[in-house]
């Protein structure tokens, strides 16, 4: 679990302070017999002594499960996010709706109009029919709001319920039965529960995972947008031989495969240990902690561990949505704002005027053919897909701001390759630009696609890891949002510009990072916590402070909050009073 050292069920721990070990005195719930554990949305059969399991899994084998469920969760995002890409200029589709055709409604309008239905699944404004509308961004917020409310896994399963209803809706589009505004919704519906999975599965999983491959698990998960748009890519390519509505009809609705896979692992899999522990679930959450340990409930090691994040959680005050706006110690504020700023520098970037629009690049300013153009975006999408490997071996040993500053140098350097192969108009020079894109998609899949959903979930402390992430959630899907609508006007009006834009921004991320941006990787999201509330006390360098301070023990980490002011002093959250009252398992 993200916050847990790296240790084995023999390994010693260090008792617990005497004022601490007063949560665990008491009589125990449980006799030397089997007994029922009751919390969340279980109900098990405990035998005292045993290590309790989820699925019949614990331990390492519960974590890679946990990661196997949230990796379907971001391949239902990354597939649902270039699905669109092969079908958007397919004659197939104009049929349905003939609006998006540059016949019939000319080029600069059409390529409105393709962003527009692209992008307004991630857009709150439907400019069209001038109405308020929702999409990821909604979702967003939705989770910003009932998402502490409601907890991890409720809301996953929400999020894949509404993304169906919405495949629904956009694959039995008719046409001349208001076929434009009934894809629309159907593109808002499916948004919205994207929104509520993004903004919830980082979390879910950075809490579940141990602190010496965090990085890893979430880099996996979140390698899993390229796969599912290299899935997406492949199949829009074979699809599109079939000449009727059925070639994009089915490509549409494949992604609700991801959806079940999703919601089936979710219901054996358990809630966040952290959640359960603010909400007042002590034996649920030392259930879970013992699983993923793997360790009986009653051991020192499940019992320090709970205490830990305990502590943590009783050096904040009672979680609101302004407490993502305060300073101090906590320094809510400063890290909600470097979580936020990852995403908006991910899309900005560049990512998806890319990954979006590259056959669309390729067919209408490159002027090669639709197949050729197709076949070219399958193929740069699975060198997509094969980089973002490449992360899984240097996300923990390379550190989080080395690839952040590798990635922007590798973005801007491919940005700018695109935009000097463009400009003389030679289609030799051209075939140039290609390259660019495909070098482009390289530096992104090892770099950029992972590192804005993994330092947002580890920066941001417990009592406002959910609103914060659900703000820099927001910020991601409001700026592709921005990034889509401009990309196919900006091509259309300034075409090689457009690239020589994006490659500035990148060459611009490089000081901002080397500044703001303190290293997080191999650190327990308690130890996160001391970094920032010793550089604010001690009045140093965030990112100095990363780099000079050891790894903390439990045992230091307690010290280090209690030095710091962080413990003990306020009401802590929802819930946690209920969590320190009740007895041990022991």
């Amino acid at each position: 679990m993200a916050g847990f050292s790296k240790s084995s069920e023999n390994e010693k721990v260090a008792p617990a302070s005497a004022e601490r070990q007063s949560i665990d005195s008491g009589a125990s719930h449980f006799s030397e017999g089997s007994q029922t554990l009751a919390g969340g949305a279980h109900q098990h059969k405990y035998e005292k002594g045993a290590v309790p399991t989820y699925g019949g899994l614990m331990g390492d084998k519960l974590i890679w499960a946990i990661t196997a469920s949230a990796s379907c969760g971001f391949g239902l995002f990354g597939y649902d996010q270039g699905v669109m890409s092969g079908i958007i200029s397919a004659p197939q589709f104009f049929r349905v709706l003939p609006t998006l055709s540059p016949e019939v409604s000319g080029d600069y309008q059409s390529s409105v109009l393709q962003a527009f239905i692209v992008a307004i699944y991630e857009a709150p404004i439907l400019r069209r029919f001038g109405l308020l509308q929702i999409g990821c961004l909604a979702g967003a917020i939705f989770a910003l709001g009932f998402g502490d409310r409601l907890g991890r896994r409720k809301m996953m399963v929400t999020g894949v319920a509404i993304m169906c209803i919405g495949v629904i809706i956009q694959i039995t589009t008719m046409k001349d039965h208001s076929a434009f505004a009934q894809f629309t919704i159907g593109r808002i519906v499916t948004g919205l529960g994207n929104g509520m999975n993004t903004a919830t599965i980082p979390t879910w999983h950075a809490e579940t995972a141990k602190a010496h491959n965090r990085g890893l698990l979430i880099c996996i998960e979140a390698s899993m947008i390229s796969t599912g748009t290299a899935i997406s890519y492949w199949i829009d390519l074979g699809f599109s031989y079939i000449d009727n509505s059925i070639s994009w009809r089915v490509p549409i609705g494949l992604q609700m495969i991801f959806a079940a896979g999703l919601v089936a692992s979710v219901a054996f899999l358990p809630e966040s240990p952290r959640w359960l522990l603010a909400n007042g679930q002590k034996e649920e959450g030392q259930r879970v902690i013992g699983a993923l340990e793997p360790a009986p409930i009653e051991s020192e090691l499940v019992i320090t561990q709970t205490k830990v994040i305990i502590d943590s959680l009783e050096g904040s005050v009672q979680p609101k949505k302004s407490d993502v706006l305060t300073n101090g110690p906590t320094q809510h504020l400063r890290r909600a704002l470097l979580g936020a700023s990852s995403q908006v520098m991910q899309q900005i970037g560049g990512c998806n005027a890319v990954i979006y629009f590259a056959p669309v690049i390729f067919q209408q300013n490159l002027n090669l053919s639709r197949e050729l153009s197709l076949i070219l975006g399958g193929v740069n999408v699975t060198i997509y897909a094969i980089s973002s490997g490449i992360a899984f071996y240097t996300i923990e040993r390379v550190g989080r701001r080395i690839l952040f500053l590798v990635g922007s140098a590798g973005q801007a350097l491919s940005m700018f390759i695109i935009m000097a192969f463009l400009i003389p108009g030679s289609d030799n020079l051209i075939k140039g630009s290609v390259f660019g894109i495909f070098l482009y998609l390289a530096f992104f899949g090892f770099t950029w696609l992972q590192l804005p959903w993994i330092y947002p979930a580890e920066v941001n402390p417990l009592a406002t890891r959910t609103n914060a992430n659900a703000l820099s959630t927001i910020c991601n899907w409001l700026f592709n949002f921005a990034v889509v609508m401009w990309t196919p006007p900006m091509l259309t009006a300034i075409n090689w510009g457009t690239f020589l834009f994006f490659g500035v921004l990148n060459v611009l991320f490089i000081p901002f990072i080397w500044v703001f941006y303190p290293e997080t990787a191999g650190r327990t999201l308690e130890e996160i916590d001391c970094i920032f509330a010793r550089a604010y006390v001690e009045k140093r360098p965030y990112v100095k402070v990363a780099a000079e301070m050891p790894k903390l023990t439990e045992q230091e980490i307690e010290q280090e909050w209690k030095r710091l002011g962080l413990t003990g002093e306020v009401e802590g959250p929802r819930g946690l009073k209920d969590a320190r009252d009740l007895p041990s398992i022991a």
